[in-house]
This record gives C-alpha cells, structure tokens and sequence, in this order.
C-alpha cells in the first residue's frame, strides 16, 4: 500500500524575508512562525488558512526572468480581487480571459520578481 501526500507548501527563495512578509500580507496572508539566524530573519511559514507559501532567504541573487516558480491563485470573484489589490497599491496586471481561464486572469509579481497568475474560481478543493 503507498503512502500518499498530505499537502504540498512551495517554499521559494526571496532576497529580503520581511519584505517578501509584507507583500504577502497586502495579500491576505499571516505569517504564521518565523527563524532568525544571528538576528537576520532568515525563514517564515505564512498562510492564509488554505493557502500555504514559505519564504527562505536566498543566498544567491534573484532572477525572476527565470521564473522557476510560477504561482496560481484563486478567487471566487477575480475582477473585484484584482481591484481590492490595486486599492492596496499593488501593481496588478491587465484582466484578460485566456481560453483555459474564461472567467478572467490576471498577473501580479512580488518583490522578488515572482509571477502570481490569479484565476476565478467558484470552489477550488485542494
């Protein structure tokens, strides 16, 4: 018999943590616990009770041309959540509807440079 999963958090590499906190705080998240390595802030779990990222300082410099990791997000009414965002003062990407996501999408990017492709979704079960 095989064990399955029972989740998965992508962890991505970001150049400052609290920053990288902040943003993801403008996007409903709350850090959840933190790690400081000889008082730098090196590590953070945070979450928005279905959604799960950590954040690890990365050692190397960020190229986010690279994109080696590309999020997708869901919201049940994904016009009015691109709205609130750019309220917040979030650079948020043109809503367009591409064939696999009729209802509409939109990009933004964190301050790492990450792409956060956001989709509708009525009911997303992860």
């Amino acid at each position: 018999m095989a064990m399955s999963l029972r989740g998965l958090v992508p962890m991505a590499h970001v150049e400052d943590v609290a920053r990288s906190i902040e943003f993801y705080q403008q996007l409903g998240f709350e850090t959840r616990n933190t790690v400081k390595n000889d008082g730098q802030l090196v590590w953070a779990w945070v979450d928005n009770g279905k959604a799960h990222l950590m954040l690890v300082r990365s050692a190397r410099p960020m190229d986010p041309g690279a994109q080696d990791v590309l999020f997708y997000l869901y919201a049940p009414d994904v016009a009015a959540y691109r709205g609130e965002l750019a309220a917040r003062g979030i650079r948020v990407g043109p809503l367009t509807y591409p064939s696999y996501m009729p209802e509409g999408e939109f990009r933004i990017d964190d301050p790492d440079g990450y792409c956060f492709l956001v989709g509708q979704s009525d009911e997303v079960s992860l």
